[in-house]
């Protein structure tokens, strides 16, 4: 996201930017949470959940470099519709919502990249929903896992049963068979909780079609 921005308007931003560790498992908002800090991942990703009762969640979108957690204040809104959960450790730069504010409302580059960015959760947002809905938990497993490896460019993470169960909308049995069919395909390694993308074409194959739809926008969004 910041790269987008052109060079003089990222070193303006600079003076307000500061780097932060994120961590697995933390959460950066709660809903109706005031958004206090917007978070620019360099190398970790954010998992955005909406309620579904009040024992359980689901994922709905997910952040990485390509985004910005906190997108309601580029809407002018000052708090969260959804719970903002580290799903990735890693690096980010984060600034107080008055400076993004006063940032965005003066540089036309960020406001850009922001709405483009805007359009891109959207199609994420709206597209998710209808795989949760419609698709077989195995392959929403593998567009799940092949979107996670595209936002933290690597092929191994750590995810338990029960975060990929919160993530997908199923029961820890559910995981657990559909990451053994994965695994039995040769696709995936998975062991306590440790999961490497082993063929990563075969996964692309194995995965809904939401997957290469949300990929293509983005690509043509980058263009």
């Amino acid at each position: 996201m910041l790269a987008a921005v052109s060079a003089p308007a990222y070193r303006r931003m600079l003076a307000a930017l500061e780097p932060v560790t994120l961590t697995y498992g933390q959460v950066l908002y709660e809903p109706a949470d005031r958004i206090r800090y917007v978070y620019f991942p360099v190398d970790c990703l954010v998992s955005l959940l909406t309620a579904i009762d009040r024992r359980r969640n689901l994922e709905v979108g997910m952040v990485g470099n390509e985004g910005m957690v906190g997108m309601p204040l580029a809407l002018g809104i000052g708090t969260s519709a959804v719970r903002a959960l580290v799903q990735g450790s890693g690096t980010a730069m984060r600034m107080t919502a008055a400076d993004f504010r006063s940032e965005f409302n003066n540089n036309a580059p960020l406001q850009r990249a922001l709405f483009r960015y805007t359009h891109l959760l959207m199609a994420q947002v709206s597209q998710t929903a209808a795989c949760n809905r419609f698709h077989k938990a195995e392959a929403r497993l593998a567009r799940w896992l092949l979107m996670t490896g595209d936002r933290l460019h690597r092929d191994a993470f750590r995810l338990t049963h029960e975060f990929l169960a919160h993530m997908l909308g199923i029961r820890r049995v559910g995981v657990t068979r559909a990451a053994g069919d994965l695994e039995r395909r040769k696709l995936i390694d998975y062991s306590r909780g440790n999961i490497r993308i082993l063929n990563r074409k075969g996964l692309e194959t194995a995965a809904c079609t939401c997957y290469r739809i949300v990929r293509n926008l983005q690509d043509i969004a980058q263009a």
